[in-house]
């Protein structure tokens, strides 16, 4: 009943991967994952990582993927997380230097750029944001206090805001635009410090995570936000303070995220710590 994981880590920003078929074989089924995810995503009582990436075969990619929050909620979509996917298979030798991961917000196309095992660097396209109307220039109120934010999909929900430091309780306002009344799902958030016209700095606040150290999918936001407020140019650097990954933007706004991943180690979940998930 021991599940093999590995753990792989993106600018700081962790995942557990493990493989569908080896959460069947000991019993775990979906309706256990929430509480599975949480658990051995748990910095003390668990294995510790920002979110699980659960692998399984599919037809219409090289691999499926689903991810789940350290909270337990699921998300559709992590682009540091599907990296960190990518450096798994790719230690593997499931895939070559291009390829395909499908996920919950459709299938992403990833290049390998540089392998020295078990470090990776890889360019993933990201797809083109969504934007409505009235989200570049949206107000909420929050604690009283009216903040202008913008708001933009790419492939999961994200609100960004432009600040000229960090020197603020970002945090707990963070905590509150993700659980505010206007994002009835809930919402990803970066608080964004333009530098110069192709870099700029951002502090996260993930939907499910909380802060993290860097956030891929948030990072490709930050820097869509950015471009079409005309405040940089592409490529633009992200920097955050678990590393920096570059982010393009072509004409037609299409986003490509570019970075490293590495594994950190491999293991198993001890058969006794698996029948005490399963008996909660």
């Amino acid at each position: 009943m021991s599940i093999p994981f590995t753990k792989a880590q993106a600018v700081g920003n962790d995942f557990l991967v493990i493989e569908r078929s080896d959460l069947d074989s000991a019993g775990i089924s979906n309706s256990d994952l929430p509480g599975f995810a949480k658990q051995i995503c748990h910095r003390y009582f668990g294995v510790g990582a920002d979110g699980l990436e659960v692998v399984s075969a599919t037809d219409s990619a090289d691999a499926e993927i689903h991810l789940w929050n350290s909270d337990g909620s699921s998300a559709e979509l992590s682009g540091n997380g599907t990296r960190c996917v990518a450096a798994y298979l790719t230690s593997a030798k499931r895939v070559i230097e291009n390829f395909s991961i499908s996920t919950d917000a459709g299938d992403k196309q990833l290049e390998l750029l540089s392998a020295a095992h078990p470090s990776y660097v890889f360019k993933m396209a990201m797809g083109l944001p969504s934007y409505q109307a009235a989200d570049i220039d949206t107000k909420l109120t929050i604690a009283g206090n009216l903040s202008t934010v913008t708001l933009v999909n790419v492939g999961n929900p994200q609100c960004a805001l432009f600040v000229d430091s960090f020197d603020f309780d970002w945090r707990k306002l963070g905590a509150a635009i993700e659980q505010h009344p206007h994002f009835p799902g809930r919402t990803n958030v970066s608080f964004i410090r333009v530098i110069n016209r192709h870099t700029i700095d951002v502090r996260f606040w993930e939907r499910g995570a909380g802060e993290t150290q860097a956030s891929g999918s948030s990072s490709c936001a930050a820097a869509s936000a950015a471009i079409r407020l005309g405040l940089v140019e592409t490529p633009v650097k992200v920097k955050a303070p678990g590393g920096t990954l570059r982010i393009d933007v072509d004409d037609d706004y299409n986003l490509t995220m570019e970075g490293p991943v590495a594994e950190v180690g491999r293991g198993s979940l001890s058969p006794s710590f698996v029948r005490e998930l399963k008996g909660r």
